[in-house]
Parts: structure tokens; C-alpha cells; sequence
């Protein structure tokens, strides 16, 4: 159930006892190598290790991995393999059974976990200010007044200055805030790849329509229609929201990515302040139920009731109607083509 909620205590039970199963019961860990022989297998070896050669020689001319990092040359190449397979996937060029191929017609609900992110946030403040309420503050601001001074003039062990704050109980935030004050806080450039998901899609009666009707748009309203990806809470994963800012791109769409980690509130502002006419929420963390109410009443605030708000990512069937009553005007779940979305989104867009 991972593509669709968190795990529940059967699931996990299921997934850990398939590995004990296939451990104890196949003989499989007593071989040493299960494919030798394969000459199949060999040549995907193959392939694998000279494809990955031409990466580290990549990697070195930029003089090393650390300097790439700094290039964003290794995310961008993840993202632009991404948005290649996710193409794929959904002119059907790669078969995927049960997602774009033999897809059941009528799928049975199955059982999910259910969180209530506002009864866990409150128990983690709760948590919190009893700590802080029975810990010695004199000695948790000299640990980190120490995490500080070793971040300013490079002296010391940092690691295990962390480890001494941690012991009389300073929080990872606090930690984190201790060496910030210092070195600031890593903000990733975010840069859009253009190209590769239409290359892959081309022929594609649904990509085809999708950019008739973007046209459309821009023809009715004198510019192309601007969406805004919004990555809202501790939702750390955004490979597929850059698959999906990649895909609308490339139909015709201005996109907008907002950073990770961002609120409802800071999203909302970023949403008016470029002129979006849709907001797209990608969820994966669960929180969809607690943030897409927020980000539509903090747009409504702000007096732009009329910017859409849809949702992508990780939702199960069952919260569907609870996001439709909150306003949300589209949901798109696992295994949605770029382009089925696309086409919705901007068939609701013509019709106001």
C-alpha cells in the first residue's frame, strides 16, 4: 500500500515476513551468484558499468563530485532520466502491468492507515515543551554556543559537539540552528529541463491534445496558463513534482516550482505574486488532508479565490470527497498521465 497511504502493521508484517520467507526458504543467500552464465545478464552489466563510467568521467572533468553538486549537473541528470521513463510510461512505450497496461477496470478499496496530522503535531509540541520544561537550559545553551563557536572558527569536532548537545537534550532544530547562524541554510537552485519529456511523448494523441488546448488558452487570455508546483510541509521528495513541472512545460504551460518545505501561507503568496491560474499541491507525506484546506483559505485571504487549486501525488481513493468539499478543484492519483491531467486542468480553466 505504499504508493497510495503509510504503511499499516499488516502491510509491514506482509513485506518484512516476504523477505524472511524468500531468506530462509530459497537457498538464495547460499549462492554466491545466482546469474552466473547469463549472458543476458552479463551484457546489462555491461551496459550498466559503461553508462556509469561516462558519468564519473563527467563528474571528474567538473573536478570532482563535490564541485558537480555545486554545477547541479548530477540533479539535473536524475531529472532529466526521470522525466524520460515518466514519458515513457505514459505514451505506454514502457509497460508497466496494472498502471498502463492490463489496468483492472474496477479496483476493490483496500484498508489504508489513516493519520491525524493535526493530533500528531500537537503531541510533538507536546512532547517538546516537556522537554524543555525538564532539561537544564543553562547546559543545553552552552552546548550549542559551542556547536556555534566551532562552526565560526573551524576548530573542534563538530560530530561530537552535536552528540554533547544532544545528551542534555538540545532539540536536531536547535542543533541545526546553531551552525545556521553561522553558514546560513543550502537553498538548491531550482532550474526546469525542457525537451526531453516531449522527445519521448511526441506521437502521443493525449500530449497532441493537451497542447491544442494550452494554445486555446493562450489565445482566449492573451498569455499561456501558469502553474505554480507547490511542495507544502515535511514533504521532502520532489523528483515528481519536477517530472510533472517538466511534462506541463513542455505542453505549454509558464511553471512556477516552489521550494521544499514551504507553508501554506508562503505558498499562497508566491501563487499571487507570479499570477498563477492554478496551484498544483504535490503530496507524498501524508498531509494532504491538513494542507490543501490551509493553502485554499490563505489564497482566499489574500483575495484570489479564483486561482485553482489541484492535487497530485500520493491520495488515497477514500479522501478524495474530503478534498473536493475543501475546495480542491482536480485530484490526480498515482498512475495519472501528465497529459490526462493536463487536459482536465485546463478544460476546467476554459470553462470560467
Amino acid at each position: 500500500d505504499e504508493a497510495i497511504a503509510l504503511p499499516t502493521d499488516f502491510s509491514a508484517r506482509i513485506a518484512r515476513n516476504t523477505q524472511i520467507y524468500i531468506q530462509e526458504e530459497t537457498n538464495v543467500c547460499r549462492e554466491i551468484d545466482p546469474w552466473a552464465g547469463s549472458y543476458y545478464v552479463e551484457s546489462l552489466t555491461d551496459e550498466i558499468a559503461r553508462k556509469a563510467w561516462e558519468r564519473i568521467q563527467e563528474i571528474e572533468e567538473l573536478g570532482g563530485m563535490a564541485k558537480a553538486i555545486e554545477t547541479g549537473i548530477p540533479k539535473m541528470r536524475i531529472e532529466e532520466a526521470a522525466a524520460r521513463k515518466q514519458a515513457r510510461i505514459d505514451s505506454g512505450a514502457e509497460k508497466i502491468i496494472g498502471v498502463n497496461e492490463y489496468r483492472l477496470e474496477k479496483e476493490a478499496p483496500i484498508d489504508i492507515l489513516a493519520v491525524d496530522n493535526t493530533a500528531v503535531r500537537e503531541s510533538q509540541i507536546k512532547r517538546l515543551e516537556e522537554l524543555r520544561a525538564s532539561r537544564d537550559e543553562a547546559a543545553v545553551k552552552r552546548a550549542l554556543e559551542a556547536i556555534t563557536e566551532c562552526v565560526r572558527t573551524k576548530q573542534g569536532n563538530l560530530l561530537a559537539l552535536a552528540v554533547e548537545a544532544a545528551k542534555v537534550r538540545a532539540s536536531l532544530g536547535e542543533i541545526s540552528d546553531a551552525c545556521e547562524a553561522v553558514v546560513g541554510r543550502y537553498k538548491a537552485v531550482i532550474r526546469s529541463i525542457s525537451g526531453v519529456y516531449s522527445s519521448e511523448v511526441k506521437n502521443d494523441t493525449q500530449f497532441a491534445h493537451a497542447k491544442e488546448l494550452c494554445a486555446e488558452f493562450a489565445k482566449k487570455e492573451g498569455r499561456q496558463p501558469r502553474i505554480m508546483i507547490a511542495k507544502l510541509g515535511q514533504d521532502g521528495h520532489d523528483r515528481g513534482a519536477k517530472v510533472v513541472a517538466t511534462g506541463y512545460a513542455d505542453i505549454g504551460f509558464d511553471v512556477d516550482m516552489g521550494p521544499l518545505f514551504q507553508t501554506p501561507e508562503e505558498a499562497a503568496k508566491q501563487a499571487v505574486e507570479n499570477d498563477v491560474h492554478v496551484v498544483g499541491v504535490s503530496s507524498l507525506a501524508a498531509g494532504h488532508l491538513t494542507l490543501v484546506p490551509q493553502i485554499i483559505a490563505e489564497l482566499k485571504k489574500l483575495g484570489r479565490e479564483d486561482i485553482i487549486v489541484i492535487v497530485g501525488g500520493v491520495i488515497p481513493a477514500q479522501d478524495y470527497d474530503e478534498l473536493y468539499r475543501d475546495g480542491a478543484a482536480a485530484i490526480f492519483g498515482p498512475g495519472t498521465p501528465i497529459a490526462t491531467a493536463a487536459i482536465k486542468m485546463l478544460e476546467i480553466l476554459l470553462e470560467e
